[in-house]
């Protein structure tokens, strides 16, 4: 039986790292594991400019902890002004990996997210033009569509026609959570990436809602029915390039999650690769999480591989704490409801 199990350094690629004293308090816990990460840039204000992009960036780097090796993948958060000009020099500089496309509404703080598709189209087809990645939050928001379908009505009313009508466009279907997403991402060529999330492997609609409201399971998109989750466990643990990793760790403090009308998101930087480990060992599948975590996400980013490399340990079940501190108040960790045997040396 495998007791270790050594793989290149992960990264990933949808990570909330907020600002301020969040972001003191929760980046140790990504770069302690992660070598790289894409930074989501839904701040208030968001990051819209190339300008806002190396603040940020300035901000991130100035809170890492002495000695870490952590490179923040910044990208720019499209609204219906985003200049695509400014996109492309960003780009080019190197500063920007990437643009994220938010329906307006979505989820947190996307109010300034994109109405009118057809707005931001000059964007899109100056990132076609340069190879640039869009990475999309896929769901639509209108009132009439229950939360549960708004995934699969994306893909149809959203995705595939901005594909179609933008030819070259690299995009990145972000934390996918139905098999409907699945199969389109299998149907599609080299230019269409899937993230899937640590959480969306492990819990179903049912663990928010049976035996009472757990709201530190309440995330967007909303996990799905069981099958689903079964069909993101396949497509993760499946070797296919086009699925790699992208926590979607979004951090909330415990009094906004467990509140009258709580946050979105769930917080699991300090735990996915003990939690990932147990997933992938119960599917047999342990010699895929080096492809999963390490190298299909890079390739999509046409990035190289990292040299270094991690060691996990198969032993006694690892504690992990409950939450971690913030000026705020505590955040609570991602819960998988079963013993982790499996860390990082």
């Amino acid at each position: 039986m495998t007791q270790s199990i050594t793989i290149r350094r992960p990264d990933d690629w949808h990570l909330h790292l907020r600002d301020g004293a969040m972001l003191q308090a929760v980046l140790p816990e990504t770069a302690r594991h992660f070598a790289r990460a894409i930074i989501m840039p839904n701040l208030v204000p968001p990051v819209v400019t190339a300008k806002d992009a190396a603040a940020y960036q300035s901000r991130i780097l100035a809170a890492l902890p002495e000695g870490a090796d952590f490179t923040p993948l910044m990208m720019l958060y499209l609204t219906e002004d985003t200049d695509p000009a400014d996109v492309a020099a960003a780009h080019a500089s190197g500063l920007v990996t990437g643009v994220k496309l938010y329906p307006a509404g979505a989820t947190t703080n996307s109010a300034s997210g994109v109405t009118d598709f057809d707005k931001v189209r000059p964007v899109l087809e100056k990132m076609a033009e340069i190879g640039m990645p869009l990475c999309m939050h896929g769901e639509v928001t209108d009132s009439d569509i229950d939360i549960f379908d708004r995934e699969a009505v994306f893909i149809d009313r959203v995705l595939d026609p901005i594909r179609r009508a933008t030819p070259g466009l690299r995009v990145v279907m972000e934390h996918i959570t139905t098999k409907n997403g699945v199969d389109y991402a299998k149907s599609q060529g080299e230019d269409l990436g899937a993230t899937i999330t640590t959480h969306h492997l492990i819990i179903n609609r049912n663990h928010i809602l049976v035996g009472g409201i757990k709201p530190h399971y309440y995330c967007l998109p909303v996990a799905k029915r069981e099958s689903h989750r079964l069909a993101l466990l396949e497509a993760a643990t499946s070797g296919d390039a086009t699925f790699f990793l992208g926590t979607d760790s979004a951090p909330h403090t415990d009094e906004n999650k467990e509140s009258a009308c709580g946050c979105a998101g769930v917080f699991s930087a300090s735990n996915t690769m003990s939690c990932l480990a147990e997933v992938f060992e119960s599917q047999g599948a342990l010699d895929k999480l080096e492809g999963f975590a390490s190298l299909h996400g890079p390739a999509f980013y046409r990035l190289p591989a990292n040299e270094k490399t991690i060691t996990l340990r198969k032993g006694d079940p690892v504690p992990y704490p409950a939450s971690i501190p913030t000026e705020d108040g505590p955040v609570t960790l991602f819960d998988p409801g079963f013993p982790l045997h499996w860390q990082v040396d």
